[in-house]
């Protein structure tokens, strides 16, 4: 096999290696434009698993690796003239130079045909010459655009400008800096690489870079300011340049990473943000993982389609990672009020690789601190800890999120409401909500769903709430009322979600006379006495909801129903008073607001929940969601249920590992109100870590409470609590101890080869 690579960075470099240590025969050659010492930037962080890679697949780089790391543990934050550490984390770093020597000396001693300071030919050219052709060049790759029809990249550039520089002397820890200055937030990135060197990233919204004049400095004086901006983390020591840029980070993402014999690696193939040091760990991997699946595979074809179909779920999650991480940081100033430790904790969970619980097998005694800070009794994790809405006090942070069942008769909730919400309530949750009830025949999504619109429903759920006051003491029942607006008249979910009826169907009505979907009914624009009518009907869907028992109301305002069919700018096209700006499309959802809190018994709470995005352009934002949560707030909303989506089936959602929270979170800083996280919230571990950062107040789970009826209890035995966060109803008791399971075997390493 003759094997060409476009680009002598670590990736190629090392794809070379061992594509030749497989296969001496193997006739490789590397192109490289730039001379061997030519690089960008300073210092690389490789993690323990990437390392274990390489010590199996080539034990000779390896140990020439081992020789020149830096390895250290701890991250030091300073926010607002205070440090806190944390330990336990385990980096290993070396010089980006001394790197590339490594592998050029590897490469050599292999047979590997480096060619320096050579620009490669055309891709083409190269794939009719070789048999492989491996893109390794960089975020800026020809290849890549040479085939962009085939490859299909997306490129995302991002809010902030950063530069890499150096210091010469070693920082103790992986430090993170943040400065307040007149111009705005700006942040130190910084870690050692050598025993006398450390890598300094500087980085900050491009709106604060040109406030602060970086967009007129050349380098010199961009680097000179910079260090006066950060002299005490530098001990006023000055920053070096290598090549040294101010620039903005782009996210790659490809459809396809090959095109008959040529194969993209590391980031011609995807970037990850430099906050979580995923670079060149990430193309270190591609180039194992290309070597094994070649190794592996009969041919060519299954051996790159083998290599892509691993690769790409484990780059998309780091990714997502880096993805939360980069915005983390382009938000800093929504951070900032948190008590300093707090701060430190949410900066370090902020990726939600490292979560509550791995954060405290690191390094035990700075959680507790947090812990005691946050208010946490001893051993209570944060999830079991109370919170007081208006006169309902939550005994623990688990919500069981609203979840349509389309299983009433006539409206009517039946034996499935009081076995599904009652297990629930029994399974330890503070607070367990409804499905949206509906106020009204009309207002009914599907025949299936249920409604508070007559008293025979409201004795029904009067039998709900009984049950979980009786059985289940100590745990709140809430409803959600809402009605479906232009998403109504539709069939059961599991026979066709969002599907029209084939008979039977009804008039929907709307802020504005839009299907939903091609194809599906135009609802009637609602007049100004249909909008009192509906109105009535939410007061008295409210009354008849305190007269059957519940402890809270939750008006729903998301989803693309009637009253988020008002609030979102491409459902509501209205020309009169509740159409146009914010303040009118707010104006309706406003006015049922306060016409059910002034029948909602004033000492029960209400919430809210909004759709915080619309993910389609034109739609909602979340500067416009903190806006519309500000309104709901003033008007005496208790809390925000912070959904998105759902408004407009064109949308495009970027699903994820608690993809909404930070929906959430803006919305608890920006508008000060408490908040309901929702969306991919999994784990305990998820809740600890967002509760303890304060990112939200309460988190709503809806899936793994389908999946485990009781997980809030099983959460608290999994975590060894028995405290009066969550109680173990007395028949089941004799289950609170979690069950053993069978053994797990460790896989065995992926390449290994003999030394």
């Amino acid at each position: 096999m003759r094997v060409a690579i476009i680009g002598g960075g670590p990736g190629g470099l090392y794809a070379a290696a061992l594509l030749k240590r497989l296969d001496p025969t193997r006739e490789v050659t590397v192109w490289e434009r730039n001379a061997p010492d030519v690089t960008f930037g300073f210092g690389v962080v490789l993690s323990d698993e990437t390392l274990g890679g390489i010590e199996h697949a080539d034990p000779v780089v390896y140990r020439a690796l081992q020789r020149d790391f830096v390895r250290w543990d701890d991250i030091d934050i300073v926010h607002r003239g205070v440090t806190h550490r944390s330990g336990g984390h385990g980096f290993a770093a070396l010089g980006r130079r001394r790197l590339l020597a490594i592998l050029h000396e590897r490469c050599r001693s292999l047979g590997v045909d480096l060619r320096f300071s050579t620009g490669a030919p055309h891709p083409d050219t190269l794939s009719a010459e070789y048999d492989l052709v491996i893109a390794a060049d960089g975020v800026n790759s020809t290849t890549r655009a040479a085939h962009a029809e085939v490859f299909g990249p997306r490129v995302t550039t991002h809010r902030c400008r950063y530069i890499w520089l150096a210091a010469d002397f070693a920082f103790d820890a992986f430090r993170f800096e943040i400065a307040e200055t007149e111009h705005g937030v700006m942040q130190l990135h910084g870690y050692p690489y050598a025993a006398d060197a450390s890598t300094v990233i500087v980085e900050m919204r491009e709106e604060v870079w040109k406030a602060a004049g970086f967009g007129e400095l050349g380098t010199d004086e961009s680097i000179e300011r910079c260090a006066k901006i950060f002299t005490d983390a530098l001990r006023g020591r000055p920053l070096h340049s290598n090549n040294s840029a101010w620039t903005t980070f782009r996210t790659v993402v490809n459809h396809r990473w090959s095109h008959g014999n040529v194969v993209l690696l590391g980031d011609a193939a995807h970037t990850a943000h430099f906050s979580i040091g995923s670079g060149t760990k990430l193309a270190v991997e591609d180039a194992l993982a290309l070597a094994a699946c070649l190794r592996e595979q009969p041919t060519l074809a299954t051996a790159l389609a083998a290599y892509e179909e691993e690769r790409k779920p484990v780059v998309a999650s780091t990714q997502r990672a880096a993805r939360a991480s980069l915005e983390w940081f382009e938000n800093l100033r929504l951070h900032l009020g948190r008590p300093p430790r707090q701060f430190a904790f949410d900066l370090l969970t902020r990726s939600r690789r490292v979560t509550h619980d791995n954060l405290r097998l690191r390094d035990a005694h700075f959680t507790e601190a947090v812990e005691r800070e946050f208010g946490c009794p001893p051993g209570t994790p944060p999830m079991f800890t109370p919170f007081r809405l208006r006169g309902l006090t939550l005994r623990n942070r688990v919500v069981v999120s609203p979840m349509d069942m389309y299983s009433a008769t006539d409206g009517v909730p039946g034996d499935f409401h009081l076995v599904h919400l009652g297990a629930r309530a029994l399974g330890g949750a503070g607070l367990v909500m409804t499905e949206m009830v509906c106020v009204s025949e009309e207002g009914r999504i599907t025949p299936g769903c249920a409604g508070l619109y007559t008293g025979g429903q409201a004795e029904a759920w009067r039998r709900v709430t009984d049950f979980v006051h009786t059985q289940a003491p100590g745990t709140a029942i809430g409803v959600q009322l809402g009605h479906s607006g232009r998403k109504g008249s539709t069939k059961l979910m599991w026979e066709g979600m969002d599907e029209p009826l084939p008979h039977g169907n009804w008039p929907l009505v709307a802020a504005s006379p839009l299907p939903y979907k091609p194809g599906g009914q135009t609802p009637r624009q609602l007049s100004r006495a249909q909008l009192t009518d509906i109105r009535e009907q939410f007061t008295s869907a409210a009354w008849r909801a305190a007269g059957a028992g519940f402890d809270l109301l939750e008006l729903h305002c998301a989803h693309g129903y009637l009253l988020s069919g008002f609030l979102s700018p491409l459902t509501n096209r209205r020309t009169d008073a509740y159409g146009g700006s914010p303040e009118r499309r707010l104006r309706f959802p406003l006015e049922v607001f306060d016409a059910v809190r002034a029948v909602w018994p004033a000492e029960r709470p209400m919430t809210v929940r909004i759709s915080a995005t619309d993910w389609a352009e034109g739609g909602t934002t979340a500067e416009d969601a903190v806006e519309i949560a500000r309104a709901f707030a003033a008007h005496g909303a208790d809390a925000i249920d912070v959904s998105t989506g759902q408004v407009v089936a064109e949308e495009r959602p970027e699903f994820g590992r608690s993809y909404q929270t930070p929906f959430a979170d803006r919305i608890r800083q920006e508008a000060g109100v408490p908040v309901i996280a929702v969306g991919a919230i999994s784990s305990w571990d998820d809740v600890n870590s967002l509760i303890l950062a304060g990112r939200t107040d309460l988190c709503a789970l809806g899936r793994p409470h389908l999946y485990d009826p009781h997980w809030t209890l099983h959460a608290a035995a999994e975590q060894g609590y028995e405290g009066p966060g969550v109680v173990w109803p007395a028949p089941y008791r004799a289950g609170s101890r979690r069950p053993q399971t069978g053994r797990t075997d460790v896989p065995k390493p992926r390449l290994t080869l003999d030394g």
